[in-house]
């Protein structure tokens, strides 16, 4: 027996957040009766409708993909630009974990599986996002210490976990940084060296928690192995 909202979310078509506001909206039926409260537990024998479509419990795929840049992180774009998911080989509907801007590149992971995307993404399972990001400037002890320290940017508290100066080089004007974060707002690497006075002239996310694209060339992808999943699962039970 599972939560009703994780099998919805399980079955890829929304987050179990949404799922859950699906349900208190009456837009979930259960064996053909209406089903708006939450806590109710299903099991496979169940027939599930959202929106008066049958759901399928589907097998689950998860991928790493290497992006390029100059491609959107998005299952469709409505002005036919390659998106990621043009980039995986698979006849499942997949749909990407976050997203990376249009111009970073890096690892980004594509799944079906709602639950494992809510815990990469949630900030409260504290999962690092390394980006190394290379501005317009020589950064300096104290924007180090902001960006550590966090600060508000649109309403919100931003924070890196972990700052780590790479290189600096004075001939160009410019310095490679090391970034951590937990969260993932749109354009928060971006907006934070903003923040503290610096342009991101190019950006990288080089890991998300315990995946790398060390072995992975710009545009190549790999499936997750079963213990990388259970590992992140295991996170949840924590």
């Amino acid at each position: 027996m599972e939560r009703l909202q994780k099998v919805i979310a399980n079955s890829g078509i929304t987050s179990r957040r949404k799922a859950e506001v699906m349900i208190q909206e009456g837009r979930v039926k259960v064996n053909g009766i209406k089903v708006k409260e939450l806590g109710v537990k299903v099991s496979t024998k169940d027939k599930v409708e959202v929106d008066d479509i049958l759901i399928s419990k589907k097998d689950h795929v998860y991928f790493l993909l290497n992006k390029p840049r100059g491609v959107i992180s998005s299952v469709e774009d409505d002005k036919k630009r390659k998106t990621v998911v043009d980039l995986i080989e698979t006849e499942t509907r997949i749909y990407p974990v976050g997203r990376l801007d249009y111009d970073t590149t890096g690892a980004i992971l594509l799944t079906n599986d709602g639950t494992f995307a809510n815990i990469i993404m949630h900030p409260q399972y504290e999962i690092d996002k390394v980006y190394i990001a290379k501005i317009r400037g020589l950064i300096k002890g104290d924007s180090i210490k902001k960006l550590k320290e966090g600060m508000i940017v649109e309403g919100r508290k931003m924070q890196a976990s972990k700052v780590k100066l790479r290189k600096s080089d004075a001939t160009t004007n410019t310095s490679i940084v090391e970034l951590t974060i937990h969260e993932g707002h749109n354009h928060q690497v971006k907006n934070m060296f903003a923040a503290v006075g610096y342009e991101v002239l190019k950006l990288k996310r080089k890991r998300i928690g315990i995946f790398t694209i060390d072995n992975l060339k710009s545009g190549e992808y790999r499936r997750l192995t079963p213990k990388e999943v259970q590992i992140i699962y295991s996170l949840e039970k924590r």
